[in-house]
């Protein structure tokens, strides 16, 4: 499993989750709005962390930076 995720990448993908968790403890999206955000926001954290996107490898792309 090649890292295939920048820093700007895992950071807005951070920040999304975040919104979503913020938008969910204030109470402005419940039922299944909440339930299909929260899972987005859960996928979003945990491929973050890995710095890793499945959905990028069959379409070969790559948001990290090559070093030089």
């Amino acid at each position: 499993m090649k890292k295939n995720m920048g820093t700007v990448d895992r950071s807005i993908r951070v920040l999304l989750a975040l919104i979503v968790a913020v938008l969910y403890f204030t109470n402005q999206i419940s039922g299944t709005a909440a339930i299909v955000l929260g899972l987005f926001a859960v996928i979003f954290l945990i491929t973050s962390f890995m710095a890793f996107c499945p959905l990028y490898v069959p379409f070969k792309i790559s948001t990290k930076k090559e070093a030089a």
